[in-house]
């Protein structure tokens, strides 16, 4: 619920702080005291359009910001979390609109456009005066309403019906796609098939191409490596002939070397230790030798061979230049080709089998449609003699309300709509025995207020609401006395399921307020200025005193007090044992 709101600089307002209860709070004052201006400050809150001419005269910016307390799965509060708002101590909601009209918006702490206001304002206030009554302006708001009150007994049919409609629309597209590009399809089962076809040809192995260049590269330089690893050889163990010559070798070198300090090393530990390394290269250079001469001995000149091989990597490389980089490239690409081909293939059997499902699908929707309509049917009827009777309490006693749900018709897909085939529509006969019009045309502003006042005080009791906090503005326009007193009463019954927060001008309406705000205006003959303040006992009594009569005489205060001794008995009699939502 709305624990605070603080308004600065909005209208004639410098300075003012609700703060708000559960139950239900009804806002009084004088006129041009105010009143409008904290509606019209809420609505900012909420993601209202902004407008430069609410701000006061003389300030730089308007600022409303507001306290809301709400459960941790409460849809609002998840949706500001989706925006990165803090939400631990509560969520604060802030707007402000500068003298030039420029807006800013800031949820939990964090800045945010004016839309999430708006999309939060939706799940956590319904805010209802005579030009506002947007549940009632939009068509699919008037089947949602039904569906909130009927409960269970739509909601499970509707469950059924939302999850039969995605999965055929899941298979039409799938379908329409398959029929679509059938021709495309042929075209690239061909191209699979040749592809896949050469590859299979060719039979590379992974690898194979790293492979291939190596042994091409040895083959293409397999003299020069011969030739090469034979004069190392020579060089290293000697004794041999290599083109001609007789090089000396390391090994006869090292041996030589050690021979001529051999008879020395007992006199000198460090000529010892140097004669220790001479031994070391000479087993090195004997185990190198061996190494070079079995390498020579395995070089092989073969030119067939080297013909094979580079044939092998061009047929290789046709592959690649197609289907990719690598060896491996190629045999992941035709990994997926075949997988693809599959699936093209079996492509008519699953337009049979989608084409099957299709009906399937459309004969259960069509029966859950009948089912959920007649589920409607049964609500609106409910709905319509509850709401009728509502407003015998609101001075619309000669009002009839009727529910329509008619079948939308049309052919094929455009009757199955997201929520069935139901288009649902709240009518009043505002006079007896006149014709039954939407709501909205044949309702005033007074008379719209009331009929959703009655709608809310029927749903609340039916569990059907989504929003913890209601605010009527001028509900009770054009009533007065025992009417208004049947107004503050249905308003006091919907305060036990949601917290209410009303702007009245009727004394009989604020007698059944748990709390009592009034909006004062001061002046000080150069500016004029309005604040807030809560009212109790005897400053309570005066203000209803004022309101019954414009004055707060003896007279006038007894009279409020029996008006709040009638209210409190009222109350009494129609309180219901739910606990008051809090």
């Amino acid at each position: 619920m709305l624990q605070e709101i603080r308004i600065e600089n909005l209208g004639v307002i410098d300075g003012a702080a609700l703060e708000l209860h559960p139950g239900l709070t009804v806002l009084t004052g004088e006129t041009g005291a105010g009143k409008t201006m904290v509606v019209s400050g809420l609505g900012l809150l909420l993601g209202a359009r902004a407008d430069a001419a609410l701000v006061r005269t003389g300030s730089t910016a308007a600022v409303v910001e507001g306290v809301v307390d709400l459960p941790p799965d409460h849809p609002a509060l998840l949706r500001a979390a989706d925006a990165g708002a803090e939400t631990g101590d509560g969520l604060v909601l802030v707007r402000t609109v500068s003298a030039e009209g420029r807006s800013r918006a800031h949820v939990g702490g964090r800045a945010a456009p004016v839309g999430v206001l708006a999309e939060i304002g939706e799940r956590l206030v319904a805010v209802h005066g005579q030009a506002d009554q947007w549940r009632l302006r939009q068509a699919d708001q008037h089947r949602a309403l039904l569906d909130q009150f009927a409960g269970e007994a739509v909601a499970e049919p509707l469950s059924r019906y939302a999850r039969a409609h995605a999965e055929l629309g899941r298979v039409r597209h799938e379908l329409q796609g398959l029929r679509a590009a059938s021709r495309d399809r042929a075209l690239e089962v061909d191209v699979l098939q040749l592809g896949l076809e050469q590859v299979e040809a060719v039979d590379p192995q992974p690898g194979e191409d790293a492979t291939l260049r190596a042994e091409d590269e040895r083959l293409s330089h397999a003299e020069g490596l011969r030739a090469g690893a034979e004069a190392a050889h020579a060089h290293l163990a000697g004794g041999q002939e290599y083109a001609g010559e007789s090089p000396p070798g390391v090994a006869d070198t090292i041996a030589a070397a050690r021979a001529a300090i051999g008879g020395l090393t007992r006199h000198d530990p460090s000529l010892r230790a140097l004669d220790d390394r001479l031994a070391d290269l000479g087993y090195l250079a004997q185990d190198l030798a061996g190494d070079l001469g079995a390498y020579a001995a395995d070089i092989e000149v073969d030119p067939g061979r080297l013909g094979w091989v580079q044939q092998r990597r061009a047929d290789l490389a046709v592959l690649q230049r197609k289907y990719g980089e690598t060896v491996d490239d190629v045999l992941e690409w035709a990994r997926r080709s075949a997988a693809r081909l599959t699936l093209l293939l079996g492509a008519d059997d699953a337009v049979e089998e989608l084409a099957a499902r299709e009906g399937e699908l459309r004969q259960s929707l069509t029966e859950v449609a009948a089912e959920l309509s007649a589920a409607r049917r049964a609500a609106a009827e409910r709905l319509a003699t509850q709401v009728t009777a509502e407003l015998k309490h609101l001075a619309m006693g000669a009002a009839v309300v009727e529910v329509s749900v008619e079948d939308r018709g049309g052919e094929g897909d455009a009757r199955f709509g997201p929520h069935g085939v139901d288009d649902v529509e709240i009518r009043l006969a505002a006079n007896a025995g006149g014709p039954a019009r939407s709501v909205t045309r044949a309702a005033s502003g007074g008379e719209l207020s009331r009929v959703m006042l009655a709608l809310e005080v029927v749903t609340a009791g039916a569990g059907a609401h989504d929003v913890p906090t209601f605010v009527f503005d001028e509900v009770d326009a054009g009533v007065g006395g025992r009417a208004a007193l049947d107004i503050g009463a249905r308003l006091a019954a919907l305060a036990e399921h949601a917290q209410v927060v009303v702007v009245t001008h009727l004394a009989q309406v604020a007698a059944f307020a748990d709390r009592h705000l009034a909006v004062a205006k001061s002046s000080d003959g150069h500016v004029t200025s309005s604040g807030v303040q809560v009212l109790e006992g005897e400053d309570r009594l005066r203000e209803l005193a004022r309101m019954m009569a414009g004055v707060d005489s003896d007279t006038a205060l007894e009279h409020a007090r029996e008006l709040l001794d009638q209210a409190g008995r009222r109350r009494a009699r129609t309180r219901q044992p739910a606990t008051r939502a809090r």
